[in-house]
C-alpha cells in the first residue's frame, strides 16, 4: 500500500533501518558567542565595521546608514576576554625567533581576516620563551600551528574541546 509505504520512508533511519524517534538535530558543537537567530539584514558591528548580509559577516565598503548595529561574535569575544582557541609556541627557538615567528603570525592572521571577518588574534602574550597567542575562532589556531611547524619543525599537538568549542595547539622545540 502506498500510504504505508510514505509512512515507513517517514520513520526509518536511512543509515540503521530502525524507526526515528525523534525529529530534531542535536547540535554537537555548542559556542556560546555563535548567533542563535538571523540578524537583520544588514546588520553592522559598530566596533570593527564588520558587515552582516547573505547570512554571515563580511568585510563591506559601505552600508547604509540606519542598518542595524550589533556586536560580532569576535569583538564580543574581545570584550569578553573569552578566546576560542589558544596557541602555545614554546622552546629556545621562540627566543632566537620570536620577531619572526610574530611576524608569521601576523602575516598570517591577515591572510584569514580578509577572507573571514570572525578569525581574529585576540592577543598576544610575550615571555622570554614562550608565545601565547589567542584567537577569537577555532580554526586560526590550527592554520597558525601548521605554519610554525612547517616553518621551524618541533612538535606539534592540537586538542580540540568539541563541547566547549575550543582549541589548544602546543607547538615546542628546542633546537
Amino acid at each position: 500500500m502506498p500510504g504505508n509505504r510514505l509512512t515507513n520512508m517517514r520513520t526509518t533511519s536511512l543509515t540503521s533501518g530502525s524507526p526515528r524517534m525523534d525529529r530534531l538535530l542535536q547540535e554537537r558543537i555548542h559556542d556560546p558567542y555563535k548567533t542563535r537567530q538571523k540578524l537583520p539584514e544588514p546588520t553592522v558591528c559598530p566596533v570593527c565595521n564588520a558587515v552582516y548580509r547573505s547570512g554571515r559577516w563580511q568585510w563591506a565598503d559601505a552600508w547604509p546608514m540606519d542598518a542595524h548595529r550589533e556586536l560580532c561574535q569576535a569583538c564580543r569575544r574581545r570584550q569578553d576576554n573569552y578566546p576560542a582557541g589558544v596557541v602555545v609556541l614554546k622552546g629556545d627557538v621562540v627566543r632566537h625567533h620570536k620577531t619572526e615567528m610574530l611576524n608569521l603570525v601576523r602575516h598570517l592572521e591577515s591572510e584569514e581576516r580578509a577572507e573571514h571577518p570572525m578569525n581574529r588574534i585576540m592577543g598576544i602574550e610575550e615571555y622570554p620563551n614562550r608565545l601565547v597567542i589567542s584567537t577569537t575562532d577555532v580554526h586560526l589556531p590550527r592554520r597558525l600551528g601548521q605554519a610554525i611547524h612547517h616553518a621551524y619543525k618541533g612538535t606539534l599537538d592540537r586538542h580540540y574541546d568539541k563541547e566547549g568549542c575550543f582549541v589548544r595547539v602546543n607547538w615546542t622545540s628546542e633546537t
